[in-house]
């Protein structure tokens, strides 16, 4: 009985934070550029003497999903969508950090920021100076034509990624940092699109059956708890008799 009580104890605390994860992932459907999180769990050896047969699940840093999700036009110049793998460089809280979110602004300074985190480049932030028009090549490079000028000057070159998914953690703002970090090294085969925004990776529809089913599951474990609970008790009464 004590085994049981531990195990539907165990998995109902998991199947907890997996109902989490998935409602996280639904209200971020329509965020763009959002990566859906994994949840994963690992088992654990309950310690002290007599508890050699008792694990608990125990969560562990959820996972990245690096899918990718459909495009969406745009046709704004400081908008653009990574095709395929990659990731884009920002400034993070700690470091360098990274995200798919491709709808760029400018901020007092002239810089290039994302949320207000500053772009990298290759050299670190970029800045722009006052333009008539703007240009992202499938390069990453950045080409303006100056304000009273005809001739068209390169500004910079966006610092694009590709990191694996193993090596990938979220921060606590959400933005994507390697597991050790350090920064990645630039990768010269990214393609981006400009005049496209990428959408959240996340399926509605299969993150919605997928709470339905966890559901069902945490209630199938609330009634083993039970069951191990009743099963207890009449054996104490059996033992008393």
């Amino acid at each position: 009985m004590d085994r049981l009580g531990y195990t539907a104890m165990s998995a109902a605390s998991r199947t907890m934070t997996a109902l989490a994860v998935r409602g996280n992932n639904l209200a971020n459907a329509a965020t763009p550029g959002f990566r859906a999180d994994l949840e994963q769990a690992a088992a654990v050896q309950v310690q002290g003497p007599g508890y050699a047969s008792r694990h608990l699940a125990q969560a562990r840093g959820n996972g990245v999903s690096l899918a990718t999700g459909p495009l969406m036009v745009t046709g704004r110049d400081l908008d653009f969508a990574i095709k395929g793998p990659g990731l884009i460089a920002v400034q993070g809280e700690a470091g360098e950090a990274y995200t798919r979110h491709g709808s760029l602004q400018l901020d007092a300074d002239s810089r290039l920021v994302l949320n207000g985190r500053a772009v990298l480049g290759e050299g670190g932030p970029i800045e722009v100076p006052a333009f008539e028009s703007l240009h992202i090549g499938d390069d990453g490079v950045i080409s303006i034509r100056p304000r009273g000028e005809l001739a068209i000057t390169e500004v910079g070159r966006l610092k694009l990624v590709d990191v694996p998914a193993a090596q990938l953690r979220k921060d606590a703002v959400g933005l994507l940092v390697t597991a050790d970090g350090q920064p990645a090294p630039l990768d010269d085969g990214v393609v981006i699109a400009g005049g496209f925004l990428e959408a959240s990776n996340v399926s509605a529809m299969d993150q919605l059956v997928a709470t339905l089913s966890l559901s069902r599951l945490f209630e199938t474990q609330v009634k083993m708890m039970k069951a191990a609970e009743d099963l207890s008790d009449a054996g104490n009464r059996m033992m008393r008799s």
